[in-house]
């Protein structure tokens, strides 16, 4: 395996992702070198967009700060960048790569972050990680040169797998926050009032969590039994939230047992032997 040694003089893009999304910026490393910072520069856009509930005091002011990234990308398609680090460096890589349609689907489901309520129904939730972590995985598979179908519909199921898994493991963070992503209908189906804090111990939470982990399950075993070497860096974050999922079955599904927030001290292990493998290991 080649050395995956990343230089001190990391760019914009690089810096953001290492800094907020530090699990993406992990699997990045064994992308293709010519081919990395396209990836950076798009987990940066990721990253730019899934803040806005956090950068605004209110939800009007996040619907316009997601309208003008929807503007900026628009006009980047017809060749007008503007000024900000991110769409400068989106500029060479996006179009000609990745469909517009598909960064679209990713910012306008991130409307429902600026909801109090979470997603109404089963099928709403799966929307939302189909638009966000699908779209992203499957992004990023374009920008490593991927254009098999299969593959392409792998990453959209591999990424709502990891999208879905990345919602059970920040319950707490987002219990904290008074924001529940988990399906309303079902909550009401398992008996948990939705307008009371969340909390440890739970019997009813924890069946919820157990059918949701089922459906990211069933996403996460979509992996095609190899993937190409220069390909396989975009499907490595499904490597992640197997080890997740892994996690929560230890834990009887609580979402809020300290395991699921424990370092996981062997995660670039687990990637390279994914890497050196062509193995998304989720089960």
């Amino acid at each position: 395996m080649k050395s995956r040694e990343v230089t001190s003089e990391l760019s914009y893009c690089a810096t953001q992702v290492r800094a907020h999304d530090p699990d993406r910026f992990l699997t990045c490393l064994f992308a293709p070198a010519e081919r990395r910072e396209a990836l950076f520069a798009l987990y940066a856009l990721n990253y730019e967009v899934a803040k806005t509930r956090e950068v605004v005091r209110e939800p009007m002011m996040g619907r316009i700060r997601l309208q003008w990234w929807r503007d900026a990308i628009d006009e980047l398609y017809r060749g007008q960048v503007r000024e900000h680090q991110v769409l400068t460096a989106l500029a060479g890589v996006l179009p000609g790569s990745v469909p517009a349609e598909l960064i679209m689907q990713l910012i306008d489901a991130r409307e429902l972050d600026l909801e109090d309520s979470g997603p109404p129904t089963s099928s709403s939730l799966i929307d939302y990680t189909r638009a966000t972590g699908g779209a992203l995985m499957q992004m990023a598979a374009r920008l490593l040169g991927a254009t098999d179908e299969a593959l392409l519909h792998a990453a959209d199921d591999l990424g709502e797998g990891t999208a879905l898994t990345g919602l059970l493991r920040a319950i707490p963070f987002h219990a904290t926050q008074n924001r529940l992503y988990l399906p309303a209908d079902l909550l009401r189906q398992m008996g948990v009032d939705a307008a009371k804090p969340l909390e440890r111990g739970n019997s009813s939470l924890e069946v919820v969590t157990y059918l949701m982990a089922i459906e990211a399950e069933r996403l996460l075993h979509a992996a095609p039994k190899r993937i190409p070497r220069s390909l396989i860096a975009a499907y490595l974050p499904a490597v992640l939230a197997g080890t997740t999922l892994r996690r929560l079955r230890k834990t009887h599904h609580d979402p809020f047992d300290p395991m699921l927030a424990s370092p996981d001290a062997v995660k670039p292990l687990r990637l390279a032997r994914a890497w050196a493998t062509k193995m998304i290991c989720t089960r």
